[in-house]
C-alpha cells in the first residue's frame, strides 16, 4: 500500500477556518430527507470545469448526467456515484463536480440518480449501480472506471467488486479501477477515527451518520459488502485510489479498506490531507482540493487510457 501524508497548506488553513465557521450551524444536520434542498444548494455552488457539457441522460433505465470532454476518449467513462448517506443528493448538484474528474481525465462522465433511502431503501441503490454500469457496457464502452465522494465512494467501490465478479463469469467488462473521496465503507460504524475525530469534523456526528444508515439500511445488515464494501471480496480488484481528509470522522473508512485490499494482494493508493475535512475537494478554493483532483485525473486518465 502507498500511503502519502498531505502537510496542510498555509493558505489553505485560512480558508478552512472560515469553511470551519460556516459549517458549524450545520454540524449533525445532515440526517434525514429534509436536508435534501440545502445539500444540493451546497453541491451546486460548485464551479463547473471549464470545457465541459452537461446532458441529461438515462444509462441501463437509471437517470442521470453526462459530463462531456471536448475531445474525450472514445469507449472510456467514468460512472460517478455522488454522496449524500443514500439520502441526500443528486446528479444535476454534482455534476459540476463530477465534471471535473471529467475535464482532468478527459473521460466523459456518467452520473446517474440512483436511488435514495427512505423511499427506496437498500438494495435499491446498488440495483441502480448495477444497471448502470451494464448501460454503459450496452452502449459500446469496454474501459470503465468507478469514482465517487461519501457515500457514493462507498458505492463505487462495492460496485468495483460486483463488476470483477462480473467479469469473472464474462457478463461485463472488467472494470479499470476506482477513485474515492471521502469513502463510507463500513456502515457498522466501526472505525476509530467516528470517536477520534468527532470533534475536529465540523460536518458529521456518529449520531446523524447512524441515522442515515438507519434510513438506508432499513434493518438490513450493515455489513452486507454490497452495502459496506470493507468487508467485502476484494480479491483481484484493479488499482484504488482514495482521498481523505485527517480531519473526517470517516478517515479509518479509508485507512483499513485500503490496508484490507492491500493484503489481498490488490494496489491502494491512499493519500490523506492534514487540516482537510470530509470531500474537501469540492471546495476549489484550497490549493489541496486542486490537487487532490489533479491526482484522481492521473490516475484516471491511466486506467482508462486506449493501452491500458
Amino acid at each position: 500500500m502507498t500511503t502519502t501524508h498531505h502537510l496542510e497548506y498555509l493558505p489553505d488553513r485560512a480558508a478552512m477556518e472560515s469553511i470551519r465557521f460556516m459549517l458549524s450551524p450545520m454540524k449533525g444536520s445532515v440526517d434525514d430527507a429534509s436536508a435534501r434542498g440545502p445539500f444540493d444548494h451546497l453541491m451546486a455552488n460548485t464551479p463547473a470545469a471549464p470545457g465541459i457539457a452537461y446532458e441529461a441522460a438515462s444509462i441501463g433505465g437509471v437517470p442521470g448526467w453526462w459530463c462531456l470532454p471536448g475531445d474525450a476518449t472514445s469507449h472510456s467513462a467514468i460512472l460517478y456515484f455522488h454522496g449524500g448517506g443514500y439520502v441526500v443528493g443528486s446528479a444535476r448538484a454534482y455534476r459540476h463536480f463530477a465534471g471535473h474528474f471529467a475535464a482532468r481525465a478527459n473521460v466523459r462522465a456518467f452520473v446517474p440518480d440512483y436511488a435514495l433511502a427512505p423511499e427506496r431503501p437498500f438494495p435499491a441503490a446498488i440495483d441502480d449501480a448495477r444497471a448502470s454500469y451494464a448501460g454503459l457496457v450496452a452502449q459500446g464502452f469496454s474501459k470503465i472506471a468507478l469514482a465517487g465522494d461519501s457515500a457514493g465512494g462507498g458505492l463505487a467501490l462495492a460496485t468495483l467488486s460486483l463488476g470483477v465478479a462480473q467479469s469473472r463469469a464474462g457478463a461485463w467488462p472488467r472494470p479499470k479501477g476506482a477513485a474515492v473521496i471521502s469513502a463510507s465503507t463500513d456502515l457498522a460504524l466501526t472505525g476509530e477515527s467516528i470517536e477520534v475525530r468527532a470533534d475536529a469534523d465540523p460536518l458529521s456526528t456518529r449520531d446523524s451518520l447512524s441515522a442515515l444508515a438507519s434510513l438506508y439500511l432499513a434493518g438490513h445488515d450493515p455489513r452486507d459488502p454490497l452495502a459496506s464494501p470493507l468487508y467485502g471480496d476484494l480479491v483481484g480488484l484493479p488499482p484504488v485510489m482514495m482521498h481523505v481528509g485527517e480531519d473526517d470522522i470517516l478517515l479509518d473508512d479509508s485507512i483499513r479498506y485500503a490496508e484490507r485490499l492491500e493484503r489481498e494482494g490488490g494496489t491502494a493508493d491512499l493519500h490523506t490531507w492534514a487540516g482537510m475535512i470530509h470531500v474537501f475537494p469540492s471546495n476549489l478554493t484550497l490549493q489541496a482540493a486542486n490537487e487532490a483532483l489533479d491526482s484522481i485525473g492521473d490516475f484516471l486518465r491511466q486506467q482508462l487510457s486506449p493501452d491500458g
